[in-house]
């Protein structure tokens, strides 16, 4: 009885780790669509975000550039939410550092890093002031 208690703890044990290994794997996605990233990376930035398409209109009520073409490599995060994260807080140092308080993404892109297809996330923004 104690032999079979052993041994189905054993055989047990490669499930779980497989199924960790799974998540772990499915987890890691090494980019995400223009959409998705325009709607979510914002959400972790504390500056204002300002797209593209209203960036004349911002213009005209006030806001003006600071830097254009300001880039910015975030640290690798564990997944893409956390490479979002990080890019975030790139951007909100940059726009503090200029002086403004808002941005607009101009590009962005993750970068492969290694030969395992680790990659890192690189924004591309301008920093504004806007009132």
């Amino acid at each position: 009885m104690v032999r079979k208690k052993i041994i189905s703890k054993i055989t047990g044990a490669p499930t779980l780790f497989t199924a960790v290994a799974l998540i772990m794997v499915s987890s890691c996605a090494t980019s995400m669509s223009p959409i998705k990233l325009y709607n979510t990376l914002p959400n972790f930035t504390k500056s204002r975000f300002i797209p593209q398409s209203q960036v004349e209109s911002s213009i005209n009520r006030g806001c003006k550039y600071l830097v254009k073409r300001r880039e910015y490599t975030a640290p690798i995060g564990l997944t893409i939410k956390g490479d979002l994260k990080n890019g975030a807080k790139g951007i909100d140092e940059w726009v503090e550092l200029d002086g403004g308080n808002a941005y607009v993404l101009t590009n962005y892109n993750w970068r492969t890093v290694d030969d395992l297809g680790s990659t890192q996330l690189q924004v591309e923004f301008d920093t504004m002031l806007c009132p």
